[in-house]
């Protein structure tokens, strides 16, 4: 580390504090603007929010005049939740914040607040925000806050370290930009491949509804006393499907209610009917049991169309052909009336492998731009170590 940088505490430059409490209560729907973390949060990202809180102009300038609000260069830092994310007050800000949740650095020595915001990237300030996490919520407390070492050079060299980091990290944003509209190319490329598939017309192709092939079905219902945290069978509700699942039910309910009621065939493709409608996946036949009405699948002999088939059909399919609001549940009758167009059985055979191919190809291409993403972020944290060391060129 150079010699001109030297190691101080937050304390040494802010006065460190909260705001007045605003009470829920004392909310309004206008006025000026009240930030919560989540509101914080945004604005440093996106530079603006939409904001649906707000408390009445009496109020604000009652507390501006009786405790002070934030002023140009002053820093707010989130404090409970989502650490360590700072905004550096602008010249027109006018809003105000909840206490407690977000920190204060009220400005009393010179220095650059936008190097703050930096800092607030770097490594070694991350690591002691995150070093204070509570068992329960994480939290980054004022005294914690005050004691937090930064790196500090002289005020010219911070300025010239905030151009830098400003010119290599709009750099970076922009490359950034780039490669996530190349991810975006790769998946509509494909998704038109798919449809090109799927709309093909001529002798051998016919359309038919889902319910035509079979019908819609789902596992009996689970009550809640009837799972547990840890057991023996995999409980897949809604918000774990396709993932790990966090609750579980016994081998005796299992064995009676795949027995007795309708359970997927192995192959079959299991398809979630709320959230984000769509979601498929192959049943791989391990005992598991599905969370009724959220989770269904199309029940059928495979005589008109493959299971594989239809997997690769899931991926395109429009889930609201009627182009009304969004949807927020796939019901059955709704499922039924989709329409699918197919080929013959030995046609969807040479299909499906070429269709595995194109899907492939684009997994690995996507898989090589994340991998590009991944770098620049390391590149990112690369250049701020080097700048609070005083090596950056």
């Amino acid at each position: 580390m150079t010699k001109s940088i030297e190691i101080k505490k937050f304390e040494d430059f802010f006065d460190i504090t909260s705001s007045k409490r605003v009470y829920k209560s004392e909310w309004t729907t206008d006025g000026v603007p009240f930030y919560r973390t989540r509101e914080i949060v945004k604005i440093s990202k996106y530079g603006s929010v939409e904001n649906e809180l707000y408390i009445s102009n009496e109020m604000y300038n009652d507390y501006k005049l009786k405790y002070g609000v934030p002023q140009e260069g002053d820093i707010l830092v989130t404090a409970v939740g989502t650490l360590g994310i700072c905004y550096c007050i602008k010249e027109n800000d006018k809003f105000y914040f909840k206490d407690g949740n977000i920190i204060w650095l009220k400005k009393k020595q010179e220095i650059n607040s936008r190097y703050v915001e930096y800092l607030f990237k770097s490594e070694s300030v991350i690591k002691q925000v995150n070093s204070h996490i509570g068992a329960v919520v994480g939290t980054f407390t004022i005294e914690k806050a005050k004691k937090t070492k930064i790196p500090v050079p002289p005020l010219t060299q911070q300025q010239a370290i905030v151009e830098k980091l400003d010119f290599a990290f709009e750099a970076i944003e922009k490359a950034k930009a780039n490669i996530k509209k190349n991810i975006q190319n790769a998946k509509e490329l494909f998704q038109s491949k798919l449809n090109e598939i799927f709309s093909q017309k001529g002798e051998g192709w016919e359309i038919r509804s889902l319910g035509e092939l079979g019908k819609v079905s789902m596992c009996k219902r689970i009550m809640k006393d009837q799972t547990k945290d840890e057991g023996d069978i995999p409980f897949y509700k809604i918000g774990t499907f396709g993932k790990k699942p966090n609750a579980f039910i016994s081998k005796e309910i299992f064995h009676e209610y795949s027995r007795k009621y309708s359970y997927p065939k192995k192959g079959e493709i299991l398809l979630s009917a709320s959230g984000t409608i769509g979601r498929c996946v192959v049943f791989d036949g391990a005992p598991s049991f599905f969370q009724d009405s959220n989770i269904v699948w199309i029940t059928h002999d495979e005589k008109l169309v493959l299971n594989e088939f239809l997997f690769q059909f899931y991926k395109i399919c429009d889930w609201n052909p009627s182009k009304g609001a969004t949807i927020s549940r796939l019901y059955n009758n709704d499922l039924k009336k989709i329409k699918i167009n197919f080929p013959k059985i030995e046609q969807q055979k040479k299909l499906i492998p070429r269709i595995e191919k194109l899907q492939e190809q684009t997994d690995i291409l996507q898989e090589k731009y994340k991998q590009k993403l991944a770098n620049l972020e390391e590149l990112k944290k690369s250049i701020l170590e080097k700048a609070f060391k005083g090596e950056l060129a």
